[in-house]
């Protein structure tokens, strides 16, 4: 039996690659117990943010997919037969307002500032690839959908109608 592989993301970067260091006490990265437990709590998806969407979205007549693990970025939902993905991003994890916010990090800055500006360096890339082969990308920020959720849910409708 044969997996399906991903779709490639194009390469070579546009632009270097970020290289963020192992996050270990040999590099020099240090943690307590109690804040490495907390971080393991840390989920990556069926977050509350995106369950608050999902539940609007169905509960609006709007069905989708969850988690495509299969397209590149693993959307939060997919919407295959439209073209459109759509990612909720962490405030934190995903740098909103990153040039403001970065100077706050005040514990292991040279994991975290590493860290969080790949990850929004890969989240350009992935929009560039879905926008490339003609799907839409919504990206909403977690508080954004908390705050919002008629916003978002209306921003999605409009996308695929």
């Amino acid at each position: 039996m044969s997996k399906k592989s991903k779709p490639a993301i194009p390469r070579p970067y546009p632009l270097p690659k970020i290289t963020v260091p192992v996050f270990c006490e040999e590099n020099g990265f240090y943690t307590t117990k109690q804040r490495s437990y907390n971080m393991s709590q840390i989920k990556g998806k069926d977050t509350k943010p995106e369950k608050l969407l999902k539940k609007a979205l169905w509960q609006a007549g709007i069905r989708y997919r969850s988690n495509k693990r299969n397209l590149p970025g693993k959307p939060d939902i997919s919407f295959i037969k439209y073209r459109l993905v759509v990612f909720i991003d962490g405030s934190f994890w995903h740098g909103h307002d990153w040039e403001n916010r970065k100077e706050s990090i005040k514990s292991n800055r040279d994991f975290w500032i590493p860290k969080i500006e790949r990850n929004r360096q890969r989240d350009t890339e992935i929009n560039n690839f879905y926008q490339s082969g003609g799907w839409t990308v919504l990206r909403f920020w977690d508080f954004e959908v908390q705050k919002e959720l008629g916003v978002c849910v209306k921003r999605v409708g409009d996308s695929i109608f």
